[in-house]
């Protein structure tokens, strides 16, 4: 199927599952999706498997947007408890999107499930009547199961995706591999049909020297050696290293469940040069989780880390917190400045990504696809470089391949139903921006609405400097009413309550 012809049928009102080999697109027809309905007025929830994922689409984890965390099952009254906020997304949300849904859990997908039927009132609907969109490859990274958490497989497996019973769009057009030697390998690797050749043009990168010049990201498939080369290239910067230690807050068990999904260090150090990344969204939206930058200076008095975006934001990074929640108790809570060192990545977080040139490390491959996964982010050989691979790296599953044959002979049947979608497709262009429709005279911009806000608080908006924020807590530390801190900062009360929240936890503030 081509990519206008999918994206007929995703804008046509079906629930989709949008596959098809690395590099044919599939991110890029999701833009598009989100892109024209959005402009035709729909609401549309972003999500992915992983944080890294979503900031490819400009969304958040399927769990935090579900508001199941790192839940393996429901809790009891899962919908008396859910926040506001959280409730009313769902509750107005015409089309969800899950990206590389590969790595979603099949017990996690019928979770989702369930909590969209829960809080949208129609147990009897799949997502309570939800247009829901997932896309990714079977061949890629599959679900993790962990030693102490619930196992699961494929969401093809579960409840909710046979209740759903998606229209399968499979994507076969290349766009990333430029190189018919790379696309060979990658095909034979998808067929489970690697040949003494294949493995003689990939070996031969292993000799390849690396241009002096050339600037490359690190590919690894174990944290261990990804913290290694963080921590080599971090001490081969001069001046002092600022180290920030994280700050917890429940039984050391349900601390230990939350720190495995909170990809900020127990113990993060830094210095001057540093390249770090973002891993987590900035409620000001002035970074996202995966956002790449480098530490050009340290906040004086408070030795917070001001971060030189890539997107061109400098911004001071202060500490922020992630909790675990059972229904409305809060069991665990851990609070850390949200960035880590980023000279290298794990295959694991490169998933989605197309990368100019790599450095990739598979001699310690453990899992199948992960080869795949690796050698797919970059577009031809010349530009791929092996620090070395293992026979595991050149496996893909067996349970991935039924599955991707199956979802070929469904999705041939599919292309055949939506046929009269196909004049339509050629007619669209996908390349020409969609038009916002014009603000009413009447309508007020953003700037408007907060040059009005100002006349009431005049700091409204602006950035918390180091001496408000001591005072703040000075003041609440000395009982001092949340009404009174209000006007001696010149802000909203609803403000002043999510910066104590932010700095003395959310239990803290009734």
């Amino acid at each position: 199927m081509n990519q206008g012809l999918a994206l007929e049928i995703m804008l046509s009102g079906e629930s989709v599952l949008l596959t098809g080999p690395a590099g044919t697109g599939k991110t890029f027809v999701l833009n598009q999706c989100i892109r024209l309905a959005k402009s035709a007025g729909k609401h549309v929830s972003v999500t992915a498997t992983t944080g890294l994922a979503a900031t490819h689409l400009g969304g958040t984890t399927i769990h935090s947007w579900a508001g199941i965390g790192v839940l393996d099952e429901l809790p009891r009254g899962f919908a008396d408890h859910i926040a506001k906020g959280r409730r009313e997304i769902i509750e107005k949300t015409d089309i969800l999107i899950i990206d590389e849904i590969s790595m979603l859990h099949d017990y996690r997908l019928d979770m989702v499930d369930t909590a969209c039927r829960l809080v949208r009132g129609k147990p009897d609907v799949p997502f309570g009547g939800i247009q829901v969109i997932m896309s990714g490859d079977f061949y890629q990274l599959p679900p993790i199961n962990r030693q102490g958490s619930r196992a699961g497989g494929f969401v093809v497996t579960s409840n909710a995706w046979r209740e759903l019973d998606p229209t399968i769009c499979y994507l076969s057009d290349q766009y990333r591999q430029t190189d018919n030697s790379l696309l060979d390998i990658l095909t034979a690797l998808r067929a489970g049909d690697i040949r003494r050749h294949h493995a003689e043009q990939l070996l031969a990168r292993a000799d390849a020297p690396v241009p002096s010049d050339l600037a490359l990201t690190e590919l690894h498939t174990v944290n261990v050696d990804v913290d290694r080369i963080n921590e080599a290239k971090l001490r081969e910067l001069d001046g002092d290293e600022v180290v920030y230690e994280q700050a917890t807050t429940g039984s050391a068990t349900y601390v230990e469940n939350l720190q495995r999904s909170v990809l900020a260090p127990a113990i993060l150090t830094l210095k001057l040069g540093a390249l770090v990344m973002a891993v987590k969204n900035a409620a000001n939206r002035h970074y996202a989780n995966g956002s790449i930058g480098t530490v050009v200076d340290f906040e004086p008095g408070t030795d917070y880390p001001i971060v030189a975006f890539r997107s061109g934001r400098t911004v001071t990074m202060m500490p922020d917190t992630w909790e675990l929640r059972d229904g409305d108790k809060k069991r665990a809570g851990i609070s850390q400045i949200p960035l880590r060192l980023a000279w290298a990545i794990t295959v694991h977080k490169s998933q989605g990504m197309t990368l100019d040139a790599a450095r990739i490390d598979l001699r310690k491959a453990f899992v199948e696809g992960m080869g795949y996964v690796a050698l797919s982010r970059v577009k031809d050989l010349d530009n791929l470089y092996l620090a070395g691979i293992n026979r595991m790296a050149l496996e893909v599953s067996a349970e991935a391949r039924s599955i991707d044959e199956t979802l070929r002979a469904r999705a041939a049947a599919d292309s055949h139903k939506f046929a009269h979608l196909a004049a339509k497709a050629s007619k669209r262009d996908l390349a020409t921006p969609i038009n916002k429709p014009k603000k009413s005279a009447a309508g007020s911009t953003w700037q408007a609405k907060i040059a009005k806000m100002r006349e009431t608080y005049p700091n409204a908006y602006r950035p918390w400097t180091a001496q408000q924020d001591a005072q703040i807590k000075q003041d609440f530390t000395n009982g001092v009413a949340l009404k009174d801190i209000a006007v001696t900062q010149g802000r909203h009360e609803g403000s002043i309550r999510m910066r104590l929240q932010k700095h003395f936890g959310e239990d803290a503030i009734q």
